[in-house]
Formats: structure tokens, C-alpha cells, sequence
């Protein structure tokens, strides 16, 4: 089952993101009650992503709402773009290194910095050089800008000498295997649903959107993982058995067929909120 707080991302990334940003108590418990949770827990989640900036609370009367705070917002566009807009340009052959030297006094940095680098889809060469396929300078200038480590941090591009040279740094740098074994898990999983809703379109049946919301809500859950760990390689650099695309084909597919109905129940429950009326007048 996922994490609460996984549940109440997705459920802002996905839907209330593009709708108005923000969302009553009420239609949240709604919700995430089909996913799972208890009116407690869900208010005890939105009550920690309040206290720790990821949304900000508001009462109208009686009635909470919760909205998206700035951060909130970059870290859900840094999420969607990584799911559903990978990167697919071609390698140029060539492999950017940042190299640091961060004070120990900085090592809560340094961590936090290795973390972001993963995100980057960066490996590590070693505890000090880590080393991307992908032109990341951008998003490491701003990176180490944020974190006050510019002086720490150079970057630089090389290109090895031969493409098995090329071969021995992946299998160094990521962990390829169980990746493509996890791929191979939720194409398994996921290629039997897709040809249930697609039956059910070729047979004219109704697609339930409350069905849709729940399906599609897993789909997600079962594919956000993915991206975070996956570093998107370009194709010269992966194993001839790699899944990866086949399972991100097999989710763009199911996405699209649900999307549709599955927000159409979403409108459905946030249509149900409060009207919002001044101070002092709520019944």
C-alpha cells in the first residue's frame, strides 16, 4: 500500500494542480478514503505537509482547505515532467563529471546534494565524481547555487576512449538489472489491465470513472517509482533486453484511457465543496 503522503502528492500532482490548486478537507477524505485511508490519517497528512511547507491551510468558517505552497508546485512540475515527458534526445557520446570536495561541516549538504544528483540521473563514479550522459550543467548550477556549494562543485566533459570503455561505466554507475526486473514486474502486472479497458471500449461498455480514478490512481503509484530511480539513459547505452521503454509505453497507454473518466470523478467530488460564503454567515 503506498505512503500517505505519497497518496496525497499524487492526488495534488494529478488533479488538483490543474483545477484550482486547492481542496476541501472533505473532498480530500472522499478520495483518498477510495484509495485507502481513513478520515483520520488523510487529516493527519494534510496536517503534516501543512507544518513541514508543502501546503498551506486555510479555514473559511468551519471548513479547511488546503493549497499548494511554491515548493509544492516545483517539486509536483519536476515530477510530471520526469513521468510523462522523459528525456529522449541521442548521446553525444560524450560524459559530463561533476567533481566536489564538500567541508565536513556540510555534510548534511553533501547528502542532500547526492540525492538531487540521482534525481539528475547522475551515477556514481566514486564517493566524490559522479557522471552523466545527459548535458546537466543547468540543473547543477542551480543546484549547487541553492544549496550555497558553488565553490565546492566543479563540472567538466570528457568522452571515453572506446564504446566497451563506454559499457564498463553503466554497469559501474547504475543498477541497470534490477531496474529492467522491476520493468519486467509492472508490465506483467499492468499489460492484463490494459486489455481489460480496451475490451470494455471494443464492446461499447461503460467505463466507470469512480473505476477509472481508483485503476488509475494505482497505475501511477505503481509507476512513480520509476523515474526517481531510473537515470533515463539514451539508447546507445542500454542492455539489448531493456524493458524500460515497453513498460513506459504500456503506461502512457493505460494513462490514456483513464484519464478522461478518472478526472471527470474527480470534477464530480470537488463539485461538492462548500460554496465559500463571508465569515460568520457558514451554516
Amino acid at each position: 500500500m503506498p505512503h500517505s503522503l505519497d497518496m496525497v502528492f499524487n492526488l495534488y500532482g494529478d488533479y488538483f494542480r490543474h483545477r484550482t490548486g486547492e481542496g476541501w478537507t472533505g473532498s480530500l477524505i472522499e478520495l483518498l478514503g477510495l484509495l485507502g485511508l481513513s478520515s483520520q490519517a488523510v487529516r493527519s497528512t494534510l496536517s503534516r505537509l501543512s507544518r513541514n511547507g508543502w501546503l498551506q491551510s486555510r479555514k473559511a468558517g468551519r471548513y479547511s482547505f488546503y493549497s499548494l505552497t511554491p515548493k509544492c508546485v516545483q517539486l509536483l512540475e519536476e515530477g510530471e515532467q520526469r513521468i510523462f515527458h522523459p528525456r529522449s534526445d541521442p548521446w553525444d557520446g560524450r560524459w559530463h563529471l561533476l567533481i566536489y570536495s564538500i567541508p565536513e561541516s556540510k555534510r548534511h549538504l553533501r547528502r542532500r546534494l547526492r540525492t538531487r544528483l540521482r534525481w539528475l540521473g547522475f551515477g556514481m563514479l566514486n564517493h566524490a565524481i559522479w557522471i552523466s550522459p545527459r548535458d546537466a550543467r543547468q540543473e547543477v548550477r542551480q543546484l549547487a547555487d541553492a544549496f550555497g556549494l558553488r565553490p565546492y562543485v566543479e563540472l567538466f566533459v570528457a568522452q571515453s576512449p572506446t564504446f566497451a570503455r563506454d559499457e564498463e561505466i553503466v554497469t559501474r554507475c547504475w543498477e541497470l538489472q534490477g531496474l529492467n526486473a522491476y520493468y519486467a514486474g509492472f508490465i506483467d502486472r499492468n499489460q492484463p489491465v490494459l486489455r481489460h479497458y480496451r475490451d470494455l471500449l471494443a464492446a461499447e461498455d461503460t467505463v466507470q470513472p469512480q473505476a477509472c480514478f481508483v485503476q488509475r490512481s494505482k497505475l501511477i503509484d505503481d509507476y512513480r517509482s520509476s523515474p526517481y530511480v531510473d537515470p533515463n539513459l539514451p539508447p546507445e547505452l542500454l542492455p539489448e533486453d531493456w524493458l524500460g521503454e515497453r513498460a513506459s509505453q504500456l503506461f502512457q497507454q493505460l494513462n490514456e484511457l483513464m484519464s478522461k473518466p478518472a478526472g471527470a470523478f474527480v470534477d464530480a467530488v470537488l463539485a461538492k465543496a462548500p460554496p465559500i460564503r463571508p465569515i460568520g454567515r457558514e451554516t
